[in-house]
């Protein structure tokens, strides 16, 4: 089965197999920087994500691809569909702001609600879920805005099922790699 690639490998020479992998490499480093780019641009640190879950259906399905932004001067309001990662959990959760409450700011000896965006207190709700995101939130009483991944901005339906198949079926994202690892290979002859 592999045979027949060993031996366009050894045809082509140590050379062109070099310049292959150089040419792989500059993809996957060029493909780096506009991820972290577009970071920088909308101040997120994951612009792009997708929803893995169905706690937010019908607004979004299991397997949508959204576009996040998180701009600093702006609050969140209560209808706002954010997406939060809570310390110590590994998987972004995208859920409805259903509360927004003020920080509290002492100055001068006075309690005052502060209007910084910064200090702005959210609680959160999936809309295919019975009671708000307190459990998940473990132990904090309300998500604080460096807990905010992001507000979404935008969506494209299904896209996003290519990266739950990868990650469901493992063997697909390596039978995809070296699909397209020999298929540059072939083309370039």
């Amino acid at each position: 089965m592999f045979a027949d690639e060993l031996k366009t490998l050894r045809r082509l020479g140590f050379r062109h197999v070099l310049l292959q992998v150089l040419n792989f490499m500059s993809v996957l480093a060029s493909g780096f920087m506009m991820w972290k780019g577009l970071g920088l641009v909308t101040n997120t640190e994951s612009p792009i994500v997708v929803v893995l879950s169905g706690s937010m259906e019908p607004a979004f399905h299991r397997g949508d691809l959204l576009f996040l932004t998180n701009p600093l001067d702006q609050r969140y309001q209560a209808g706002d569909i954010t997406v939060y990662k809570i310390p110590g959990a590994d998987i972004p959760i995208v859920h409805r702001v259903l509360e927004t409450h003020d920080g509290v700011t002492i100055k001068k000896g006075r309690i005052a609600a502060s209007r910084i965006a910064h200090d702005q207190l959210l609680l959160t709700k999936g809309d295919n879920n019975y009671i708000d995101d307190l459990e998940l939130y473990q132990g904090l009483e309300w998500l604080e805005r460096q807990h905010i991944v992001g507000k979404v901005r935008g969506f494209l339906p299904y896209v996003g099922y290519v990266t739950i198949a990868m990650n469901d079926f493992p063997q697909l994202k390596y039978a995809l790699l070296g699909g397209l690892g020999l298929l540059a290979l072939v083309q370039r002859e």
